[in-house]
């Protein structure tokens, strides 16, 4: 059997070395309780659960940054869902299916932020 993996190296994975370097680099006596919230509380206690695969849970965080209207992170969290195995073509189903609960200017959002992200992946589909 595996061994569990901890938050902190589940965060590594999804969101890339040089992103977990940054994020733990820049902690100081303000942020670095917040930080070590996101570790514990999201990364730990939750990503690391045994219920939903990485690659479900992606889609369910995929999913709700949509909803919120949340850019910044979801460019974050499309990088890591293909990390996790998804690929563009359920990528852009997620987006076709949030938006018919979430509503199209939540999904026009989200699609402008992952074109950003994934240009050039994108542009290789097209090409």
């Amino acid at each position: 059997m595996s061994e569990k993996k901890t938050g902190r190296e589940i965060r590594r994975a999804l969101v890339g070395d040089a992103y977990f370097e940054r994020a733990m680099a820049r902690q100081d006596p303000f942020n670095k309780p917040f930080q070590d919230y996101l570790n514990t509380h999201v990364w730990d206690a939750v990503w690391a659960r045994e219920g939903l695969s990485p690659k479900e849970r992606s889609l369910v965080v995929v999913s709700c940054l949509i909803a919120l209207n949340r850019p910044h992170e979801l460019k974050i969290h499309v990088r890591g869902a293909l990390k996790n195995g998804w690929t563009l073509a359920e990528l852009g189903e997620a987006v076709l299916q949030t938006a018919a609960y979430c509503g199209a200017p939540a999904a026009v959002e989200a699609m402008r932020a992952i074109n950003e992200e994934l240009a050039a992946e994108i542009s290789a589909l097209e090409g």
